[in-house]
């Protein structure tokens, strides 16, 4: 028996974000978050990581059925700001303790949020900023940005995911080069080697991932969600286990009012009307 829809009176309130380093606004079912240091690319910060960390918060809390991640300004986000860390001897930030408080929490977040999360890049992504953007489910590019695994130039290791990210998606060989390198890689020529999903002018960027965003929020939510757990999964089940997560998963499913709605939808020959439930 499907569920009994919620009444716009008991629907969750949607907080926004207007001010500070973190701005969240609501299009429909879409929330959409903005990285907002443009003078300083939209580098990180702890308060900008506080701040994200609340953003999303109120956009699980709102309900959303999709999130689109963007950058204030020319760039998409330059990774750690390094004028919020101490560089003084015998008191030198411990880079360990900040990306296990920080980043790690916050790719984790991304790639297991129950909604589909987009990335539109508009501008450069380095560090961290680069694999911020490569831990969301689908990434659009402007044709100007571009994606710098810049951690050599200052004697560090790729890190918030991009050392699994990155061999994964490219193979050992580009992703070496890339990482030991520090060398920027066009959007276009990610588009071509199967980093990101679509690169496009950039006058479309946001209107075509407001597009991608709002189709997906229209979408079965928790077959959505399911999706990105199998996948994910991939990376360390085997075969015969692989097999087991997609009858669990398809077991759920199956009992969800979306799949009823889908199943009617195609036997009468008209639209479904997707619900997230």
């Amino acid at each position: 028996m499907p569920p009994t829809p919620v009444s716009p009176a008991h629907a969750p309130a949607r907080a926004s974000l207007e001010s500070g380093p973190i701005l969240l606004r609501w299009q429909g079912d879409v929330a959409v978050v903005t990285l907002n240091r443009p003078d300083k690319l939209n580098s990180f910060t702890r308060d900008m990581h506080r701040a994200l960390v609340q953003a999303l918060d109120h956009a699980e809390a709102g309900g959303a059925r999709a999130l689109l991640l963007t950058g204030a300004g020319r760039g998409f986000c330059a990774g750690q700001d390094l004028a919020d860390l101490d560089f003084t001897p015998g008191h030198a930030t411990d880079l360990g303790e900040l990306i296990d408080t920080w980043f790690n929490p916050l790719v984790r977040r991304l790639q297991a949020m129950p909604l589909p999360v987009i990335a539109a890049v508009n501008g450069t992504a380095a560090g961290a900023g680069a694999n911020l953007a490569l831990a969301c489910d689908m990434v659009l590019a402007a044709r100007s940005a571009s994606f710098i695994q810049a951690f050599v130039k200052i004697g560090l290791v790729p890190d918030s995911g991009g050392t699994w990210l990155l061999p994964k998606r490219l193979g050992m060989a580009r992703a070496l080069g890339l990482a030991m390198t520090g060398d920027k890689l066009s959007a276009e020529e990610a588009e071509k080697w199967g980093l990101i999903w679509e690169t496009m002018d950039d006058p479309l960027l946001m209107e075509q991932a407001m597009a991608l965003a709002t189709h997906l929020a229209a979408q079965p939510t928790r077959a959505l969600a399911a999706i990105k757990q199998s996948m994910h999964a991939s990376a360390t089940n085997t075969f015969d286990a692989q097999l087991d997560l997609e009858r669990d998963l398809q077991r759920q499913l199956g009992q969800s009012h979306d799949y009823n709605e889908g199943v009617n939808a195609f036997l009468e020959k008209r639209a479904p009307h997707f619900k997230g439930a």
